[in-house]
């Protein structure tokens, strides 16, 4: 099985590998049909395509590696980025691996590596956080994150930016510097940076839109480090 990593915003981010892998897939399991078909058709790709989502994974796992297992070519995509990072393909990696089939993840295009490097802060060490839970466990987990000394990295939904930025204010501080990357690799690209509270200030007024990374710095500061200028 292939995991095909696929562009989050830019398509010319494909790379030849992954457009040559699609093509000779016998069968493309994509997270959302209706977007992929959109990317497939930009490289004259008309292979077969089937539904591989949160909702139905559980099922159809043990079918898929029954088909791998039989010898058909099969790739795995998901709307955006690398499948398995805060998206479909875990299970299905894990069934394979079991099985004993071949696996291989091509590299490719995934948001939290640019926003970490266009943040400015820190990239020696980081962490990856995915999105936090909606509710239960979250502020517990903030908590935690509190005494992190590696760089911090979220997803997060533009409709929760503003209540994620509030949060960081209250348990890792309002002078804790951030940077808020918005449709990365798009057209409007924005990488703001700042303290948590400015950030919460400009966001309040300016509600955001678009596919959310937030990079938030260590705890640990060394004396003299010098950190990313404001830009609110």
């Amino acid at each position: 099985m292939w995991v095909v990593p696929t562009p989050i915003g830019n398509l010319e981010d494909m790379t030849y590998r992954a457009v040559r892998i699609l093509g000779e897939a016998d069968l493309i399991l994509a997270e959302d049909t209706r977007t992929s078909s959109r990317l497939l058709e930009h490289y004259q790709i008309r292979n077969k395509m089937a539904s591989h989502h949160k909702f139905n994974e559980h099922r159809a796992v043990e079918r898929v590696a029954d088909r791998i297992e039989a010898g058909e070519q099969v790739a795995l995509i998901s709307d955006a980025g690398t499948p398995g990072i805060s998206d479909p393909g875990f299970l299905l990696v894990r069934t394979c691996v079991e099985k004993g089939l071949d696996v291989e993840c091509l590299p490719g295009p995934t948001a939290l590596i640019p926003a970490l490097v266009n943040s400015g802060l820190p990239a020696d060490r980081f962490v990856f956080e995915g999105f936090l839970p909606v509710k239960k466990g979250r502020q517990k987990r903030l908590s935690e994150l509190a005494e992190e000394a590696r760089s911090i990295i979220f997803y997060e939904s533009p409709h929760r930016l503003v209540k994620l930025l509030g949060e960081l204010v209250t348990f890792l501080g309002a002078d804790r510097n951030c940077c808020v990357c918005r449709e990365l690799s798009k057209l409007h690209e924005e990488n703001l940076r700042g303290t948590a509270e400015q950030l919460l200030a400009h966001f309040g007024e300016n509600p955001p839109r678009g596919e959310i990374v937030v990079v938030v710095q260590g705890t640990s500061k060394k004396k003299g480090e010098q950190l990313p200028p404001s830009e609110i």
